[in-house]
């Protein structure tokens, strides 16, 4: 039988990460899929259960959990609302927390247990510099993962981020204007070297699966091409017809995974059995 158990850390600044882990009952010692969202993203997102359930049913315990600052509350997990919390992020921050959560699987289940981290969009660059600077990520997936963090705003836009202390994106799914502080491209400058998707990339030696659909308009196509040519030893897949989600939505209400998705399942499935 499928089970999910949750799971509470405290993350950065003190604020909680919430968590679960899904797994099959039958199979108490299994190596470890971790799971990192991606921005407006959270753990219960669109079919992000269903993905959980699929690897828990072929031998994997799945963890996923939302970043301390994805203003998703903890006692509300449906949606990101808190924006005071979100506006507050930063990359260093999340890093932190990744961090955090890896210190507590090595806690929960040894260092002997095989951890693999998947990470999808920036949550893939945050997998990028983890797996480079960590020795117990075992393999790296990354879906649609971006190939640096100021992509996710216009170099125009900097100039007045700096003057007025916050800039806002828009949500494309609820059209809310959602802040960011200024704290954010901060810790980027403060922070280059470390904080390098790139060069994080190229110090990768671990085996690494860069899964990219051929249709996604958030992050193009050329992000993926840009982490493999940083890194010889990596394996770049192209989903054909794919967007950003691999076809999911949220809500999600489908029993069944979407099938680009499930293709994708399948692939990192094969990747994780080599």
């Amino acid at each position: 039988m499928i089970s999910q158990n949750d799971f509470s850390l405290h993350g950065s600044d003190g604020k909680l990460i919430v968590g679960d882990i899904t797994f099959d009952d039958k199979n108490p010692s299994t190596p470890i899929v971790l799971f990192i969202h991606g921005f407006k993203g959270f753990k219960d997102w669109g079919a992000h259960n269903l993905v959980a359930r699929y690897f828990a049913a072929n031998g994997f315990r799945y963890i996923k959990f939302n970043l301390s600052h994805s203003g998703v509350p903890a006692d509300d997990p449906k949606d990101v609302t808190d924006m005071e919390t979100f506006a507050n992020n930063t990359v260093s921050k999340e890093l932190f927390d990744v961090n955090a959560v890896l210190n507590f699987i090595e806690k929960a289940y040894g260092k002997e247990t095989p951890v693999n981290i998947i990470g999808h969009s920036r949550g893939g660059g945050l997998a990028i510099i983890a797996a480079a600077n960590d020795l117990r990520v075992n393999k790296l997936i990354t879906w649609s993962a971006i190939s640096s963090f100021d992509s996710l705003w216009k170099k125009e836009q900097e100039a007045e981020w700096k003057k007025n202390g916050t800039i806002f994106v828009t949500n494309a799914r609820t059209k809310e204007q959602m802040p960011l502080n200024v704290s954010l491209l901060e810790d980027l400058e403060e922070n280059t070297e470390t904080l390098n998707i790139l060069g994080s990339a190229k110090r990768i030696n671990i085996p690494w699966l860069i899964v990219q659909g051929d249709d996604d308009v958030n992050v193009p196509f050329e992000n993926a091409q840009k982490l493999a040519d940083a890194n010889a030893n990596s394996r770049l897949v192209k989903i054909e017809g794919a967007n950003h989600v691999y076809g999911a939505t949220h809500p999600y209400d489908n029993e069944t995974l979407p099938p680009l998705l499930f293709k994708v399942c399948e692939k990192c499935l094969t990747f994780l059995g080599e």
